[in-house]
């Protein structure tokens, strides 16, 4: 990655995706990104200026909780977990 602002770094969607968080990091601090699909440009990664109107977010992400927020509840019903899939699988085996 060349250190010089005038020089736009290309990625492919492969590296967005794999280094999401460095082109984060590096938009964030002013950098930008031409996005290639099979070698063709089709984006421009750019960062926001505060004076660009038309662009408010009307709702921010909200990071949820994890799988125990979910309120699944264990059952357990006497059964074997073994014994229940023996019974899923019936003649398969």
């Amino acid at each position: 990655m060349e250190n010089d602002e005038s020089v736009i770094e290309t990625l492919s969607q492969r590296e967005l995706r794999n280094e999401s968080a460095r082109v984060l990091r590096a938009v964030t601090s002013g950098q930008s990104f031409v996005l290639t699909n099979r070698g063709a440009p089709v984006a421009k990664i750019v960062p926001l200026s505060n004076q660009e109107p038309g662009l408010s977010i009307t709702r921010p992400a909200r990071r949820r909780g994890g799988w125990a927020e979910l309120g699944i509840e264990r059952r357990n019903h006497g059964e074997s977990l073994s014994a229940i899939l023996e019974d899923l699988r019936g003649d398969r085996l």
